[in-house]
């Protein structure tokens, strides 16, 4: 095991915590397909994906909120 020294700063991605492509699809209710469209159709759309591998992707939960809060609004503010 690694021990992390307390003065040391660990970017916060690495602590943030990590979603599978059927987790995250489950939290935001959207089909598992609808993400792996999303991460490769052109232009990508979706939140950021981390590829481990060919087969293994990983959303980071500080990404997907990030995400999540930029396309969020409030419709009593939108001007008609």
């Amino acid at each position: 095991m690694t021990e992390i020294a307390e003065h040391v700063a660990v970017p916060s991605l690495l602590l943030g915590g990590w979603y599978t492509t059927e987790e995250l699809a489950e939290l935001i209710g959207v089909d598992p397909s609808t993400l792996r469209r999303w991460r490769t159709v052109h232009p990508v759309q979706g939140p950021p994906v981390v590829k481990m591998s060919g087969a293994v992707s990983r959303y980071s939960a500080l990404d997907v909120e990030q995400w999540l809060r930029q396309r969020r609004f409030d419709p009593a503010e939108v001007a008609y």
